[in-house]
């Protein structure tokens, strides 16, 4: 540690702990080393998801080093000796090239648990005085270069709160003559409190142009007009699901498929929802929630390309969201163990996609977490107007009872793979696959 400066235990935000993570993953004491960046990488999110207490050996060996269900950690010490190395690679990293970083990692010995603490200098230097340095200022250029190419679905989000907040002050003058109607019956086993009176008018939401991380689930033909760019190259990106599980950035232009339209579009069938039953509810942006704002109370998370979400919710028992297919660990009879989206072989246009139901309890058994995940955000829209249907939530209600030990009341927790058509990248006609209870 540097003379210079000292840890103090002020706590860092989630932002600011992901920050100092980046600017370690990109020094030259990490960034030609895949596997130790993978290692601290790999702990450090884990512990920021509030996992950290399921980190051990078996846990790290199999995770980062691919180490099968055979790995014994006393006989292959792996995991000790790249945890005493990055010990190491941290120390020298912090005497040197971070020294002045206003953060600091460490992995304490014998644990794998990383810790985040603020660096409070002692003596502040001229570099200290100008608080940004030029790579930062470089970092933060490149992070608006790339946002502009990637990141236009933020402003469909944007959109949809002033859409939505019109529609809270039509609601109160509706609702100055109408008394708020409660969910009807069909509704009422899924959702308890939520919806608006009135029919909403017609909205146009632009589709802007993007370029948009290809996935296993693409056509050869979208993939052979891909434009690649190296991971190395986008650090900014670490954090993401896509870098988790894709192998390469394959980046393809799309005005229509991953554009968050489908989802701004179920924005609109939930506040009808919510407003119908009295309730109110908060629109956030993913990349500014973490997972212990979301242990707190009632959550619905739409989308599935949240990295935390991803990995603490999906349930590997069921069906599994991954790399842009459905997987289906234990098919049953009739079901398949993959489903693709499926494409026009002359047009290439999207045809069919599927999506997934989970829901799941929160910390609090009383609060439920609700992910909506579709393939395409075509398969989003489609399951967000399906559940918010009285004509179509009565179906699942049927599946779910079936499966129920006593066949009468559908169960609390469960999981439910949809499909849909798509027609000029609007969904169709949706049908239910299958479903799978959720255990407590």
């Amino acid at each position: 540690m540097s003379s210079h400066s000292k840890p103090a235990t002020e706590p860092a935000s989630i932002f600011e702990k992901r920050g100092e993570l980046r600017r370690v993953l990109q020094s030259a004491h990490f960034a030609s080393a895949p596997k130790k960046s993978r290692f601290l990488e790999f702990v450090a999110e884990q512990t920021l998801l509030g996992n950290g207490e399921k980190l051990n050996e078996l846990l790290i060996g199999m995770e980062v080093y691919d180490r099968g269900g055979d790995f014994n950690p006393q006989q292959d010490p792996i995991v000790r000796v790249q945890a005493h190395e990055i010990r190491r690679a941290l120390r020298i990293y912090y005497e040197e090239e971070g020294k002045t970083n206003p953060w600091r990692i460490d992995l304490p010995a014998g644990h794998y648990v990383p810790t985040f603490s603020k660096v409070t200098p002692s003596v502040e230097t001229p570099q200290a005085a100008q608080g940004t340095t030029r790579s930062d200022v470089l970092s933060e250029n490149r992070r608006w270069q790339y946002a502009l190419i990637l990141g236009l679905c933020a402003v469909c989000v944007g959109l949809s709160i002033m859409l939505i907040r019109d529609r809270v002050r039509m609601g109160k003058v509706a609702q100055s003559k109408t008394a708020v109607a409660g969910l009807p019956e069909e509704l009422e086993w899924f959702w308890k409190p939520f919806l608006p009176p009135a029919d909403p008018p017609i909205i146009t939401i632009p589709n802007h142009p993007v370029l948009r991380a290809a996935h296993n689930g693409d056509t050869a033909q979208t993939l052979a007009h891909s434009y690649e760019i190296p991971k190395q190259g986008l650090p900014e990106f670490r954090d993401t699901i896509h870098f988790h599980e894709l192998k390469r950035f394959l980046f393809v232009p799309s005005t229509t498929d991953f554009t968050a339209v489908g989802e701004t579009l179920g924005l609109l069938d939930f506040f009808e929802l919510f407003s119908r039953a009295g309730q109110k509810f908060h629109l956030q942006q993913s990349r500014l929630v973490n997972f212990e704002e979301i242990k707190q109370g009632n959550a619905i998370l739409l989308g599935g390309n949240q990295s935390w979400s991803g990995r603490v919710f999906l349930n590997p028992e069921g069906f599994l969201f991954q790399a842009g297919v459905i997987l289906n660990n234990r098919p049953h009879p009739g079901e398949k163990p993959v489903y693709r989206p499926e494409f026009d072989p002359v047009t290439n246009q999207l045809t069919r996609d599927y999506a997934l139901i989970l829901m799941l309890p929160n910390e609090k058994k009383e609060n439920r977490i609700l992910l909506v995940y579709g393939i395409y955000t075509q398969g989003s829209q489609a399951a967000i107007e399906y559940i918010t249907s009285a004509e179509r939530l009565p179906e699942l209600r049927q599946a779910l009872v079936a499966l129920s030990p006593d066949r009468k009341t559908p169960p609390p927790y469960f999981q439910a793979l949809l499909e849909t058509t798509v027609e000029n990248s609007v969904p169709g006609k949706v049908s239910l696959v299958a479903v799978r209870l959720v255990s407590n």
